[in-house]
């Protein structure tokens, strides 16, 4: 201790001259309220408001009596930029009430080789109030998005929570649609403009009538600024420039705020973000903040103007707190520690410069270099010295007291409970899926149109140069290498949908997350709109093969063509989403997809027949593995059972005879059929499969929520 002492006088002796944190931070308050602690009045009184407000019938808006503000509410957003005065008689969209939350010596510990001992956080304490913005800043490692997960239910399985969350003075659980939450990084859909990803997304997550959802989706269309791009589209891709990187973060947040949840949770808001991009950012949150909603997220770094608008500051080090309370507190926090912030500098960049352990190696190597003004470095003292000197300064100051006051008023008196907002159904869920997805469809001309062309275009070249083969005996084997080629070909043509599969599956874990799908759901959307495209290809390609070959002459036959090609398609599909699912990389999974094909097709009984295979690995289990054989096959029968070809002028012998050495058929009239059966049945083998990954990938990298597990005894006992 001494030692800290002693460098943080030396620090603050060469440096109080130079810089203080009154005189060169231009958000000041009135004179004496900088390093006021805590106020014990921002509470929320659950007891009634003096605020009386008249509801439209039918509407989505309320008008604001003349009556005054309480003023407990008054100073529920003490933030440095308070909202203006409300116009007498104004209209103001209306939002849900926001909701108090409060955590008490949360310890989140991950597991390692043997035991859960890896503390992430420790014994950290906070809270939230509505109509404010509470910011979680630090280093990187230290804590930030594992404490605003722990908050919102999202650890990983391999984490353990200890400590409790009050949410109002409940220590109780979030019900679905109380609450929204933000991933760092989330998937768009870029073919779909903004208001209509945001009304698929209402429609998703809200059950109700098409004209609220409407209502709903303007709304926050207007809370997020986004009225000038809600007709653009989204974009992202390389041929579709669509919105910046800030729009489209503005998106992300929107699709929470259909719900209309009491608190948001925003994990990395100004991530990838320029500062002029990351100022209007903080600023829609900040006018979303004034309806009265809850918002926690985190930061790393900002500008002067943004840390401005920030209310509360949770700043976090290695998992312990440094500081919590009003952010300009912040800086008469560091500045008694020892550590005020010079006068060209930004808050933010000053507070990670004295706790970031990074920058130790910067000065390690250029300990030996001057600048005209003098070291380097502008904190004079190794960041492990000063994240003590900060962490034992703040434990024993007013705000570390003040905290503990607030939390024990904010918990020992219950307010209103939040309440689930309900579920849209299953069945609604799989039609809006499905549309949506054809209308993505319909416009992802890169991903679908162009495969339909290049398979009707592969079509034509196969059939080219195999037509004119005729019906006779010599024809047999040129003919069953021709319906070999094809299937083989068009199979391998499917990698051209991995891009889209894959998108399709981050979106889905994108909503899963939230709750707004499921694996069911999304799959059964996801073959129902797949149908009448794959139904597309097939019918066209088969048109163009069948009769440039001269298959039999038959509509029955044509008819059986088409089927077995589609269904084919159907199984090859399932089978590009599994692989797509295990591997999500469009490099890894096009490279397994190519290989595994090119596996199949060796053992598919062209090559070599199906009996002379050998016996372990190629004859089992791939040949019967390989969708490939089973196409193959009820082609073939299709094709020449019942058919007899002319051996000289007396004697005839079947088609299965004609295939004896050439492909391994079975004899059975109903064999083709068999052969479909299979298919079908591998078909929704594939999608069960991906089912159980498509579980396993959305809990393991996406983090589905858990409910706060609720301590009845504990509340009664109150």
């Amino acid at each position: 201790m001494e030692e800290i002492q002693s460098q943080s006088d030396h620090y603050r002796s060469s440096s109080s001259s130079a810089s203080s944190p009154a005189s060169n931070f231009f958000y000041l308050r009135k004179p004496g309220s900088l390093r006021q602690p805590i106020s014990f009045e921002d509470s929320p009184d659950w007891d009634g408001t003096d605020i009386e407000v008249r509801v439209d019938e039918g509407g989505d808006s309320i008008h604001a009596a003349a009556t005054p503000a309480s003023p407990s509410l008054s100073k529920l957003n003490s933030g440095s930029l308070p909202s203006p005065p409300l116009p007498e008689g104004a209209v103001i969209t209306r939002k849900v009430a926001g909701a108090s939350i409060a955590w008490k010596d949360l310890t989140v510990t991950i597991k390692g080789k043997r035991k859960y001992s890896d503390k992430v956080v420790k014994s950290l304490n906070g809270y939230a109030l509505p109509g404010t913005m509470t910011v979680i800043m630090g280093p990187a490692k230290s804590g930030k998005s594992t404490l605003l997960r722990a908050l919102a239910g999202r650890l990983p399985d391999s984490a353990r929570m200890y400590g409790e969350v009050f949410v109002n003075g409940t220590k109780t659980c979030m019900p679905y649609g109380s609450y929204g939450f933000v991933d760092r990084e989330t998937t768009l859909i870029g073919t779909l403009t903004v208001r209509e990803f945001l009304y698929y997304s209402a429609l998703l997550q809200l059950p109700g009538f098409l004209c609220q959802k409407r209502s709903v989706v303007e709304d926050a269309i207007d809370s997020m600024s986004l009225g000038d791009y809600a007709n653009k589209l989204i974009g992202g891709h390389c041929y579709m420039k669509g919105l910046r990187s800030g729009e489209r973060r503005r998106v992300s947040i929107a699709r929470e705020l259909v719900m209309r949840p009491h608190i948001l949770f925003i994990d990395e808001p100004l991530y990838r973000l320029d500062s002029v991009s990351a100022l209007l950012m903080m600023v829609t949150l900040k006018k979303l903040a004034s309806t009265g909603c809850t918002l926690i997220f985190t930061i790393y770094q900002s500008s002067t103007e943004v840390f401005g608008l920030f209310d509360r500051i949770c700043l976090l080090a290695n998992g312990n707190t440094l500081f919590f309370g009003e952010t300009l507190a912040c800086l008469q926090h560091f500045s008694n520690a020892g550590f005020p912030c010079p006068i060209m500098q930004s808050p933010s960049d000053h507070f990670l410069r004295a706790i970031n352990t990074e920058f130790d190696r910067i000065i390690a190597m250029c300990k030996s270099w001057q600048d005209d003004h003098g070291d380097l470095s502008a904190v004079n003292m190794d960041t492990v010295v000063a994240i003590r000197t900060l962490e034992a300064t703040y434990k024993s100051s007013a705000d570390a007291t003040a905290l503990e006051t607030m939390i024990v008023k904010l918990t020992e008196k219950e307010g209103p409970s939040l309440k689930s907002k309900g579920m849209v159904g299953n069945i609604t869920r799989v039609a809006v899926l499905t549309w949506r997805s054809l209308l993505i469809m319909s416009r992802e001309w890169k991903y679908y149109w162009l495969r339909l062309i290049l398979y009707m275009f592969l079509a034509l070249c196969i059939g080219t140069v195999f037509s004119g083969l005729g019906h006779t005996l010599s024809s047999v084997v040129t003919r069953v290498a021709a319906i070999f080629v094809f299937v083989s070909s068009t199979s391998l043509l499917s990698i051209a949908g991995v891009p889209a599969q894959m998108k399709e599956i981050k979106i889905y874990a994108c909503e899963a997350s939230n709750q707004h799908s499921g694996a069911f759901i999304f799959l059964i959307g996801q073959l129902v709109a797949s149908i009448p495209f794959l139904f597309l290809i097939s019918i066209s390609s088969s048109l163009v093969f069948y009769f440039l070959v001269g298959l039999r002459d038959e509509f029955s036959t044509l008819m059986y063509f088409v089927l077995n090609f589609f269904t084919c398609l159907l199984v090859n599909e399932g089978f590009l989403l599994a692989v797509t699912s295990i591997w999500q990389d469009i490099f890894w999974s096009m490279l397994i997809f190519v290989s595994i094909q090119v596996i199949m097709m060796l053992s598919a009984g062209f090559l070599r027949i199906r009996n002379a295979l050998p016996g372990p690995v190629w004859m089992y289990p791939v040949s019967y593995i390989a969708f490939h054989t089973y196409s193959i096959q009820g082609l073939l029968e299709n094709e020449y059972i019942e058919t007899s070809f002319a051996v000289g002028q007396v004697r005839t012998i079947s088609g299965n005879q004609a295939l004896q050495n050439v492909y391994d058929i079975s004899t059975d009239n109903n064999s083709k059929w068999k052969n479909l059966l299979v298919l079908f049945l591998m078909a929704v083998a594939y999608r069960v499969l991906v089912f159980v990954l498509l579980k396993f990938y959305v809990r393991k990298h996406f983090f589905v929520p858990k409910l706060f597990i609720c301590n009845q005894n504990t509340k009664n006992s109150r």
